[in-house]
């Protein structure tokens, strides 16, 4: 069991563990859609726009009540939320940057889809198991 500070942490990894069960599953059941994705990325600047913002406010909106580094569940939280909001500044400000790292990924949508629902199962059970306490 994952002992951390506070309940928002759980909560917090019980919401982005179902995002990457929902974003493994859907990756497994069509592979080809991330290649559609990083398409739709390359020829619409507006789309890669409101995607940054997207992601920048996610991050922000969870590090504004969130900003915790006691324990490793809270620091993993913490960090996840950093790199939403770094990616969407990255995705305003320099967006070939990042599709074009995307793009070598492409190829291994099916390895993508295992690791995301690895990660999101292993998140789904800390936030859903863990407690909320003073660490021991």
């Amino acid at each position: 069991m994952v002992h951390t500070l506070t309940v928002l942490t759980l909560h917090l990894a019980t919401a982005m563990g179902l995002y990457w069960i929902a974003s493994g599953i859907g990756l497994l059941a069509a592979p080809q859609r991330m290649r559609a994705m990083v398409e739709d990325l390359d020829r619409s600047p507006g789309l890669v726009y409101a995607l940054g913002l997207g992601l920048f406010a996610t991050g922000v909106g969870i590090l504004i009540p969130h900003h915790v580094l006691y324990d490793p569940l809270s620091v993993i939280v913490t960090v996840i939320a950093t790199l939403f909001a770094l990616e969407g500044l990255v995705l305003i400000a320099a967006p070939q940057l990042l599709i074009g790292l995307a793009r070598p990924l492409v190829g291994h949508a099916r390895l993508w889809a295992i690791v995301s629902l690895v990660l999101g199962v292993l998140m789904l059970l800390a936030g859903l198991t863990g407690r909320a306490d003073a660490l021991p």
